[in-house]
């Protein structure tokens, strides 16, 4: 039997900034294009996170915008009907179980992580 492997690409990461790195990508289309990219390089799975792309001091920081996550895996479904989109349920601080899922129960992507602590009583 071959060995298979299973690629996943995390775009942004779950805490990076663009003082990080310049190459975070912060907008949907910079966000969407990366994971395209990815997917045409191999990758079977791309995992986003949303960022803020609005100029000022939250620039590039975690968002958790509904409107941005659809306008995300709108334009990365344009291009690519096969890649496996995995959106996070990582949230924020102070979110509860219900604002993290949202983003399931509202585009029901392939694969969605959770974070363990938010089960945590």
């Amino acid at each position: 039997m071959a060995k298979k492997r299973i690629i996943s690409c995390s775009i942004t990461g779950s805490i990076h900034s663009p003082s990080m790195s310049p190459y975070l990508p912060v907008t949907p289309e910079q966000i969407a294009r990366n994971a395209i990219d990815a997917a045409a390089a191999g990758a079977a799975s791309v995992h986003i996170h949303v960022r803020n792309p609005q100029e000022g001091d939250y620039y590039g920081a975690p968002y958790t915008s509904m409107e941005l996550f659809g306008e995300i895996i709108d334009r990365i479904r344009q291009d690519n009907q096969d890649v496996i989109i995995c959106t996070t349920t990582g949230g924020g601080a102070g979110m509860t179980v219900e604002e993290r899922v949202q983003v399931v129960s509202e585009f029901q992507p392939e694969l969605a992580s959770m974070m363990s602590d938010i089960f945590i009583l």
